[in-house]
């Protein structure tokens, strides 16, 4: 709910991938590990809200995974490397 409010202009199939990506994340307790603080839905949207804005949503996901990646290592796995629309 919180990423179609965000990114009202991202399809289905987008914030399903990101959904899924950001539930991995969380599973895997990296963030919280590296950060000191849960992954909360609110915190997606608002590090998604740093990216550049003529990101798309998947890009910005990716955006953010490679900083947090450059930042701490171990965050590529998280990245979205395909989806398909439905």
């Amino acid at each position: 709910m919180l990423l179609r409010q965000a990114h009202a202009d991202s399809t289905v199939a987008e914030r399903r991938v990101v959904s899924r990506a950001a539930g991995d994340l969380a599973d895997s307790g990296r963030f919280g590990e590296d950060r000191g603080v849960a992954l909360t839905p609110q915190a997606v949207v608002e590090e998604l809200a740093d990216a550049p804005d003529e990101l798309g949503l998947v890009e910005r996901w990716n955006w953010w995974m490679g900083s947090m990646d450059l930042a701490h290592g171990g965050y590529e796995q998280f990245r979205v490397r395909r989806f398909e629309e439905a």
